[in-house]
């Protein structure tokens, strides 16, 4: 809901309020706006007490004009900051005019109030019906005449979200040279704040760095050509001593897939400005006469209630207004994808054979990925000629789908389309259309160069050459790929004095491209990829439900993975395989169960080569496939809680922690009547029998019942300890312990106890103990290095007594 009170010297306080935030700001007297607050919702009848009183400005600062020489522009909180007007912080525009000046003077002009959200044409952004979002819209004139400026505030109410952004029109003679152009700015009060950020690389993206912020500036920025797993675009902002479940803090994203910037600077008298947005290094717009330049759109969220909440309001926002079509509220299936089981080496016949064996264990989607197309044997090859290998596939792509089909399952397809190799037929006809420097050597990545989506002509050649793809056969799924980072960033189609805008327009056309294909074929589920999380933002997730979350399968690299991404977007938009082990990224070996448990807390898929599978592992898969689909709404779709967590085993210490755990999270059904709940170590402290499960999330007046997941564990893992009981010495790995590992299983413990929510969530359910090298029985926890547990807990009708048996 958007109040303004205009009573105040004719001066409009603008009041943004959501069900639990509130967002103020206030005309000044000299045309500028004043931030006065963001935070939890307070009530707002006049800005009495918020506004900022200054009698004189400080020491060797400067003032606005002579007219208003009581304070310093430095020392003030605006929605807005250019340069040259005695501000001398980081400002959100910058522009240089035809002169060659560069101060920017936007003063206030009017406001509108619109019901619903104003359009963003060129660039996708967050979406509601009109009783769920309603803007305000600031205009700004510059009082040199050239520019006009729009501030554009759309806020969800229920959300608890406000997404910010601009809009600049010429309305000058000449052109205008944007240098920045940020999508928002957040002025507060002095304090203890610390910058939160989600950097990394490929294989371990979302690491989660915390910078107390207390002099200068930080800021994060990619030049990747995309939003990049080096730093991803959200972040947050708390203050110092905020915890997972109390504190107040914000979170900030960008709806942007491209080169992005986020920065937060203390000034010399301790306020902060926050700001996001494109990121001006390497960026020019020329802006000539009546024309408009769009920033992409901000989102804003603040919490009382620590991370936890932040995160979760997030995660709403982003499943209801960011995520949209068919596939937003549906749940994801199950896949088998071919990659790590064939790379580039795919037939037909190997294709068919593990989908046959996909089917059995009731995996319901295959996927075909790279090596398809063209002469593709390796990455050296192939990408831009979209059409099928007959060597490999002799039936076509058609004919692979319907044997698929036939299965019983459905088919999905692999396909890079933003590339072109220098070895591909595309690049012979239209070498010009690779974004690369004429006549100087091309730095390449994976062999590989972008084509200029900037051009019109090219974003056609994709959208036709994927139309005919995905219409020639019943394809159900497609992943998306990018595999490398922008280099020799240039445009055939620009002259050199635009050159600065060649990286936003190639954004602008992949956007065209992405909005056309998804609109022409509705029900493909479309999952974006980018060497994992290279691209992981919520511009492509307005286009596609999914993204794989990180070319790391490794489980325990997983765990820390997912919790990054976790603090601000929902698990339906992650996805996670449980692969072979030796992992292919760290040739780690983890317990095929934790495996299931970490993939299962996102949207669940399979990368293992199924034909090398013993008939043992493929039943076990059959029983993990079996147990996600009747959990998967809540898993996929969930409340997400973050318990302990993620942090290096050699950090613990274990005497001085109540429990043993590494990890810990818990995702609970909207009604809160169901809930899965996952602990897991890194690796084995000695004697440490003690375990206790904290899930979080339940409601405290509710009884539930929490049951274990019984599995078999193999006698193999006891080692040469099966001569403690063995009647005959049995050598380890020797014929005698194999062909008693085959016939002789042994469950996991059984856990079944009833508690109350608040006796759960406070005191916590102790668990059977863990085997500490002192004996072992089926009622005690076989818990080695890399072990986990996933429990299932579901509210109890008070006649309902339950029942002992597991899962």
């Amino acid at each position: 809901m958007i109040d303004i009170i205009e009573k105040e010297s004719g001066r409009p306080l603008f009041i943004l309020n959501t069900a639990n935030t509130t967002y103020a700001f206030k005309l000044l007297e000299n045309g500028t706006l004043e931030h006065l607050y963001y935070g939890p919702a307070i009530d707002v009848t006049s800005s009495d007490g918020l506004c900022e009183h200054h009698a004189f400005p400080p020491g060797n600062s400067s003032i606005y004009s002579s007219l208003y020489g009581n304070f310093s522009p430095e020392d003030m909180r605006y929605e807005y900051s250019t340069p040259g007007k005695g501000d001398i912080r980081e400002p959100m525009i910058e522009a240089v005019y035809a002169d060659g000046s560069r101060t920017t003077d936007p003063v206030y002009d009017s406001y509108e109030l619109v019901s619903g959200k104003p359009e963003l044409g060129t660039m996708p952004s967050s979406y509601g019906k009109d009783d769920e979002v309603e803007s305000l819209v600031i205009s700004l004139k510059d009082r040199n005449g050239t520019l006009k400026f729009e501030l554009i505030y759309s806020v969800f109410e229920a959300a608890d979200v406000i997404c910010r952004r601009l809009k600049i029109v010429n309305k000058g003679d000449g052109s205008v040279r944007i240098e920045k152009a940020l999508s928002m700015q957040l002025d507060m009060d002095p304090g203890a704040y610390v910058f939160h950020s989600f950097t990394g690389a490929w294989a371990r993206e979302m690491r989660k760095s915390d910078i107390a912020l207390k002099a200068g500036k930080v800021s994060l920025c990619s030049r990747t050509g995309s939003s990049s797993n080096r730093a991803n675009p959200f972040f947050m902002i708390s203050e110092k001593g905020t915890t997972e479940d109390c504190g107040i803090c914000y979170g900030f994203n960008l709806v942007y897939s491209g080169n992005h910037y986020e920065a937060a600077e203390r000034s010399a008298y301790g306020k902060l400005r926050v700001m996001s947005g494109i990121s001006p290094e390497g960026f020019e717009w020329i802006l000539d006469k009546g024309e408009i330049f769009e920033t992409p759109e901000a989102v804003l969220c603040v919490s009382d209630r620590g991370f936890g909440e932040l995160s979760r309001r997030l995660h709403r926002f982003v499943r209801d207004h960011i995520v949209r079509g068919r596939w937003q509220h549906k749940n994801r299936p199950v896949l088998l994808n071919s990659w790590e089981a064939a790379y580039f080496d795919i037939s037909e016949s190997r294709l068919v054979n593990l989908a046959k064996k996909a089917k059995a264990a009731g995996i319901e989607l295959f996927v075909m990925d790279d090596g398809w197309f063209g002469k593709r044997d390796d990455d050296t090859s192939s990408l831009g000629d979209w059409y099928v290998n007959k060597k490999k596939l002799p039936h076509g792509v058609k004919g692979l789908a319907d044997k698929i089909t036939e299965l019983g399952l459905k088919f999905g397809i692999w396909v890079e389309p933003e590339m072109v190799n220098e070895d591909s037929e595309l690049y012979r006809a239209h070498p010009d259309w690779a974004m690369r420097i004429p006549e100087q050597e091309h730095s390449t990545g994976r062999n590989q160069m972008f084509l200029d989506l900037g051009r019109k002509e090219v974003q056609d050649y994709v959208i036709d050459s994927m139309k005919e793809l995905f219409s020639s056969a019943d394809i159900s799924y497609v992943k998306w790929d990018m595999n490398r980072n922008f280099t020799d960033v240039y445009s055939a189609a620009l002259p050199a004095e635009r050159q600065g805008e060649a990286a936003h327009r190639y954004i602008l056309g992949l956007y065209r491209v992405m909005q056309t294909l998804t609109g022409a074929f509705p029900a493909i589920l479309f999952e974006g990829c980018a060497s994992g999380g290279n691209r992981f933002d919520l511009g492509i997730l307005s286009y596609f439900p999914q993204i794989w979350a990180s070319d790391d399968s490794d489980a325990i690299a997983r765990v820390q993975i997912q919790e990054g991404y976790s603090y601000g977007y929902p698990q339906s938009t992650y996805t996670a395989h449980v692969s072979d082990v030796p992992n292919h990224q760290t040739l780690r070996r983890t317990p095929f169960e934790t495996r299931f448990n970490v993939a299962a807390s996102a949207v669940l898929g399979y990368e293992c080569n199924l034909s090398d599978l013993s008939s043992e592992e493929l039943e076990a898969i059959k029983e993990q496939v079996t147990l996600y689909k009747k959990w998967r709404t809540v898993l996929q779709f969930g409340e997400y809680y973050r318990g302990k967590g993620f942090k290096d085993a050699a950090d613990k210490d274990v005497l001085e922690s109540d429990d043993n755990v590494d990890a810990e999270w818990t995702i609970v059904s909207p009604d809160g009547n169901k809930a899965v709940c996952v602990v897991l170590q890194q690796l084995v402290h000695p004697n440490t029998q003690w375990l206790k499960l904290t899930p979080k999330g339940l409601d405290a007046k509710k009884k539930y019942r929490i049951r274990s997941r019984v599995f078999k564990t193999n006698l193999k893992d006891f080692g040469g300890l099966v001569n403690y009981v063995a009647p005959v010495h049995v050598r380890q790995d020797g014929a005698i312990h194999n062909i008693l590992a085959k016939f002789v299983k042994m469950e996991t413990e059984k856990e079944s106890h009833v508690m109350s929510g608040s006796a759960l969530m406070r005191a916590g359910l102790k668990l059977k103990s863990a085997f500490s090298g002192c004996g072992y029985s089926d009622d005690m926890r076989f818990y080695p290095d890399f072990a986990s547990r996933m429990y299932f807990i579901e509210a109890q009708e008070e006649k309902d007594e339950g029942t002992d048996k597991p899962e």
